[in-house]
Order: C-alpha cells, then structure tokens, then sequence
C-alpha cells in the first residue's frame, strides 16, 4: 500500500520520544493501553510483568533472527494472534487492518509479521487511543515511548503522506 521513499530515511534516525533504558522507568511513565512495535521491546515489557494491548513482532531484531530466549519469552503473548506480511520499508494493507481491528479489539493481540514491523509504530499512534503509549524499539540505543496526543498523531500523519503510494486509501483503511 505505501512505501518508505529513499529520502524520507532520515526522519526516522531520531526518536520520536524520550528514550529508555530502563522498562520500570518507561512504563512508570507510560500511559495504558500500551501497543509495543518490535520483538525485543515486546520482550522486556512481558519480562517487567506488562502485556501490551497489540504488539507487532517479526522474529527479527537489527536484521538477525531473534535469540532463542527472547523467541520463547514471545510465546503465549496476546489472547490472540494474527499472521500477515508486510515487506522491508513498507506498510501493507494488511498490517493496517491488522493494526486497526487490534486496537479496537478487547482482547490482547500479538500480530506476527512475515517481513518487516519497523514501520508499523506511525500507523500504531494514528489508530491508538488519545492518552495511550506506542512504545518501539531504537536499535542499539532502547526503547522510544511516544505519549498518543494530538501533535504525535499529526507528526506521524505528516510522514505517512509523504510516502509512495496511495495515504490516502491508507489513511481510510486506518479509519482516520
């Protein structure tokens, strides 16, 4: 559905929130509920006693396979899980959908991805609540909780559009 252009690969070197170290200090200041893009924050919020509402893992962390620890610590995660594919610097339509109905569904949901989740944290803070927290993983540095406002939401806006392809039908299939 969209795809992340050449030039664009800048916008997304910093972090879009404070950045953690430490997940007792991150979910002290997190707001619920909490949707977690990537396998190794997905991890360590399960290992502090969190369930995220959604998270979004596709076996890999910097481009390698997942430790085995970290994949068993995966397991069990979320009432219910959804498989789908989305490609490397992409957002599918289904990771949109996906991401859609799990935020509005009561139970907790795990979406695995065949492919790649890096992308997913902008579609996440569109289709979260006000008040919630996205939290995704910045390689080698933490995690990143972005705080769901309305300026978060018109920042993520602004670099969705500017991706090849149709935002606009994407914008739709997220309901916003």
């Amino acid at each position: 559905m969209l795809t992340l252009p050449p030039e664009l690969r800048e916008a997304f070197k910093e972090p879009f929130g404070p950045l953690f170290t430490d997940v007792e200090q991150l979910l002290s200041e997190a707001e619920t509920p909490i949707i977690a893009v990537g396998d190794m924050v997905t991890y360590h919020l399960r290992q502090a006693g969190h369930e995220p509402h959604v998270a979004v893992v596709d076996g890999l962390t910097e481009r390698d396979a997942i430790p085995d620890e970290v994949r068993a610590g995966l397991e069990g995660a979320g009432d219910r899980q959804v498989e789908l594919v989305n490609e490397p610097a992409a957002l599918s339509r289904d990771l949109l959908v996906a991401l859609r109905d799990a935020v509005d569904a009561e139970e907790r949901t795990l979406l695995v991805v065949e492919g790649e989740e890096d992308l997913a944290t902008l579609p996440a803070v569109l289709v979260a609540p006000l008040g919630s927290s996205v939290v995704y993983g910045q390689p080698g540095e933490g995690m990143v909780l972005i705080r769901v406002t309305e300026a978060a939401r018109a920042e993520m806006r602004d670099l969705l559009v500017r991706f090849d392809g149709d935002a606009d039908a994407a914008l739709a299939t997220l309901g916003v």
